[in-house]
């Protein structure tokens, strides 16, 4: 376990520049661009029931979170006294820091409803959560933070761990007295509020106030007055005891914390990302590379994302293969003509020169729209690749079968060229493309294809259905004028579960453990081709017809159903994690896979999949919920507030069953924001 721990690998420096300015209640202008092909999906919570389901099982033990900044002026001077404002020293808010840091969360069911935001005015939120308990908008007496603020808000450079700009928290309306946002939603039902976490627990932090060195101290002086008015308005408001949360500014400049304590820095004073702070954009990019990097799909061809060695040290750059094929959905079929002077021109340059072209990415070819011209292009680029990247046998397979091809000259070609059909993920463009010449260079009909690729090659990859639709219509075609398939292209069998799938596999997390939907879990036969023989259900019953489960003759050992668990934001999955995860390691022990399915296969699920990756892998919880976010492929995984949390207290029994000190590495307010900020990009 020690090496899974300490295989963390460190920030390229290409990748080292800090993300566009962010801030969750920015235009879209200032977040970076989302991957593409990836979606948030619905989530339903199984309706809203009218009376609202029994509140779980209350754990005993009762935990409130200390902290080292109160009282304030125990090791702090104080500024001013109307507002009250402190100064700290670097040394003391790296304590304060390191303090919080090391403090078990308080229980779930201490903090939440209140978590998921319950404004007076919204009557939806409020009739579903209110009735469970007494003064359900009570803020828990048991939660305190530390919340950083920049002066002037720009986050790009001289950013401190989990620092956020002023406009997060406090509202900017003019002629009012300083007070916070009211960030609880007055509208609609939602128990992924993730937006809103940083300003809740901003309201029960003390908060430390810093600017850089281009900042105007009296503008760090006049935000932070600005700060402790707010705290003093909310504490009337809230009735709590006088300064119970105060503010601070930092004593020592930023470059001083940068020298003595850089495991606080996230992006230096050149706005350079330091590696010392887990970055989601940047976890996300790196596990997906890592899950999509190149692999040989065929003799000489490859495929994966494109190349960039600076994100991820395992991915090879352009100048290892003869031919990049970027596949876009801004690209047209190329003609004859096209791939001749390309020939040519890989005949007469250097060979370390690499050339670069584009094909269609999958979905671009439409059935049944779809044109003669088009299959014919799609066909005719699969020979030009394989007669490039196997010229001795494409030599053979000419002279067998006697036909000359205007095409290709295969005289003059004596050296098999490297191919990387390639896109942004790896996984989904190229889909299409890979199939197709994988079904042509290997001679496979579309559903071995489909099962060869994924187990026996390694490959995870999403197709769209139209590209079922295709590549099963134009089968007949890819097989005769394949080079390797020799039977017959009559009555070849189409298995069952060809029919049922609509371009998406279940995504493969680890070797034995599969992330998925209902639908997927109903397709038994497709499990079975992938080598999945045990099913874990979160909350969702499967539907086998009686004589197939008859034929196929499941033992009834490997089915586990976790029942009464909705993705309500109510109904815990803690206690639930030891049970699946030893059901899960089981199928592992066994040499087989288990499918984790709830109904859409991104919360409850997911939730799962996270806690067996960090029991597993040894990982935090940020860095666990980045590696499952890049295998789930083109859905974005969406653990609720109440789920996300549990993790973190789930990330603290790992480092207790392992006797090591409890240390998270992000806070509540900063992975909830961070989380946010990541699917803001997809939000509609």
């Amino acid at each position: 376990m020690a090496a899974a721990v300490a295989r963390f690998a460190p920030m390229q420096d290409r990748s080292s520049t800090s993300p566009p300015h962010l801030l969750l209640n920015t235009s879209s202008r200032g977040t970076p661009a989302a991957i593409p092909n990836k979606h948030i999906p619905i989530c339903s919570p199984g309706g809203l029931p009218a009376t609202p389901p029994a509140s779980p099982p209350r754990q005993d033990s009762l935990i409130e979170t200390s902290s080292i900044t109160y009282p304030p002026d125990t090791y702090c001077s104080q500024y001013s006294d109307d507002p009250p404002v402190y100064t700290i020293t670097a040394d003391r808010m790296a304590e304060a820091l390191e303090h919080i840091a090391t403090q078990p969360l308080p229980n779930p069911e201490q903090v939440f409803p209140w978590m998921h935001g319950l404004h007076a005015e919204n009557q939806i939120q409020l009739a579903f959560f209110s009735s469970r308990r007494k003064s359900v908008r009570k803020i828990p007496a048991c939660i305190r933070s530390i919340t950083i603020v920049k002066t002037g808000g720009n986050l790009s450079a001289s950013k401190l761990k989990g620092a956020v700009a002023p406009e997060e928290l406090l509202d900017n309306t003019p002629k009012e007295p300083p007070h916070f946002i009211e960030c609880d939603p007055k509208d609609g039902f939602s128990v992924r509020n993730f937006q809103i976490q940083a300003c809740k627990l901003a309201m029960v932090s003390d908060i430390i106030v810093y600017g850089d060195r281009k900042t105007n101290p009296e503008e760090t002086v006049a935000l932070a007055q600005k700060i402790s008015k707010a705290q003093r308005q909310y504490e009337k408001r809230s009735g709590f005891s006088p300064c119970l949360f105060n503010t601070f500014m930092l004593s020592d400049s930023f470059e001083s914390v940068q020298e003595r304590y850089p495991k606080l820095i996230a992006i230096d004073s050149a706005g350079k990302m330091t590696g010392q702070i887990v970055d989601f954009f940047y976890w996300e990019r790196y596990e997906m590379c890592a899950m999509s990097k190149a692999s040989e799909i065929s003799n000489n061809v490859f495929l994966g994302p494109t190349p960039d060695p600076g994100l991820h040290s395992e991915c090879l750059g352009e100048e290892v293969y003869d031919m990049l094929i970027e596949t876009t959905d801004l690209a047209h079929v190329p003609e004859s003509r096209s791939l001749r002077a390309l020939r040519m021109g890989m005949e007469r340059i250097h060979r370390k020169t690499t050339l670069h072209m584009e094909f269609p990415s999958s979905g671009c070819i439409m059935s049944p729209t779809w044109s003669h011209g088009e299959i014919d292009g799609l066909m005719e680029m699969c020979k030009w690749i394989f007669e490039l990247a196997n010229p001795q046998e494409a030599r053979r397979s000419k002279r067998r079968r006697e036909v000359e091809d205007e095409a290709i000259e295969l005289d003059d070609i004596s050296t098999p060229r490297k191919f990387l059909i390639h896109c942004t993920d790896g996984y989904t463009e190229t889909s299409l493309l890979a199939l197709a010449y994988f079904m042509y260079a290997e001679g496979l009909p579309v559903h071995d294809a489909w099962i060869q690729m994924h187990r026996d090659k390694g490959r995870n990859f999403f197709a769209y259905p139209s590209d079922v639709a295709l590549l099963t219509a134009i089968q007949p075609r890819i097989l005769q004028e394949s080079p390797r398939f020799k039977q017959s292209i009559f009555n070849i069998p189409e298995p069952r579960w060809l029919s049922k799938i609509d371009g998406s596999l279940p995504s493969r997390i680890l070797p034995y453990m599969y992330l998925g939907n209902l639908g997927h879990a109903n397709n038994p036969e497709l499990l079975r081709a992938l080598g999945i023989t045990r099913i874990l259900s979160v909350g969702e019953l499967l539907s086998w017809p009686e004589d197939l489960k008859k034929e196929l003759n499941w033992p009834s050992d490997n089915f586990l159903m976790i029942d009464r668990v909705q993705d309500n934001g109510v109904d815990p999955l803690w206690a639930e994690f030891e049970r699946c995860l030893k059901f899960i390691e089981a199928g592992k022990a066994d040499g087989g896979a288990t499918l984790v399915h709830c109904r859409v296969g991104v919360s409850r699920s997911a939730t799962i999949c996270i806690a067996e990756v960090m029991n597993e892998l040894g990982l935090s919880f940020p860095r666990a919920y980045c590696f499952v976010r890049a295998r789930r492929l083109n859905v974005i995984i969406q653990p609720h507030l109440r789920f996300t949390y549990e993790l973190l207290k789930w990330e603290e029994y790992q480092h207790q069953r392992r006797n090591e000190p409890l240390r998270r590495e992000l806070e509540w307010a900063t992975v909830s924001r961070e989380i946010a900020l990541m699917n803001k990009p997809y939000s509609k």
